[in-house]
């Protein structure tokens, strides 16, 4: 998770502060202490204690002697994670955002992270892996458990299950690719 997103939620995670960003957001404008307070239900010493910590990260405008919630904090965490979700490493399927999804929930830093149990959600991930194999190519029973066992460690029940579904056919030890979804260069 993005930096600036974890620290909102870590600000968020005390229940003190928690409560001082209700009353806040709740409030009609700046408050001084003694009425977010009240309206936190906690005493001044643990108000201004969750107040002087939102403020120190950002969260917070102090003016004068009253406090004010920056809202704009949310969006800009929001779109921070939207930014590093676009920006982090995670794997296309080519076939649509539904398939992506997929692919974020069972695909971390380039590894499947568990092989789905699902029949449908484990095609979307047989045809990511059937893009580590050339079109046209044969590759011995070694190269394929090699390819395999580098994004998970079970590659014999990945290789059966490619050969299953079609996305790999077999013959005397080799293994071609049969099926799948693969990029058309135009010409």
């Amino acid at each position: 998770m993005n930096s600036e997103a974890s620290t909102l939620l870590g600000l968020l995670a005390d229940d003190d502060r928690l409560r001082t960003v209700a009353a806040l957001v709740l409030g009609s404008g700046p408050a001084p202490v003694s009425e977010v307070a009240a309206a936190a239900g906690l005493d001044l010493r643990r108000a201004a204690k969750a107040l002087t910590r939102l403020a120190g990260a950002g969260l917070v405008d102090q003016v004068g002697d009253s406090y004010v919630l920056r809202p704009e904090r949310f969006r800009e965490a929001l779109n921070s994670l939207s930014r590093s979700e676009e920006a982090a490493d995670t794997p296309h399927s080519g076939r649509g955002p539904d398939a992506d999804r997929i692919l974020r929930i069972f695909v971390h830093d380039g590894r499947l992270v568990q092989i789905p149990a699902v029949h449908s959600k484990r095609l979307v991930v047989l045809d990511w892996l059937a893009n580590m194999f050339e079109p046209g190519q044969a590759y011995a029973e070694k190269e394929v458990n090699e390819r395999l066992s580098a994004v998970h460690p079970d590659y014999a029940a990945l290789r059966r299950y490619l050969v299953d579904d079609e996305f790999l056919h077999r013959r005397d030890g080799f293994y071609w690719r049969a099926g799948g979804t693969f990029e058309v260069d135009p010409f």
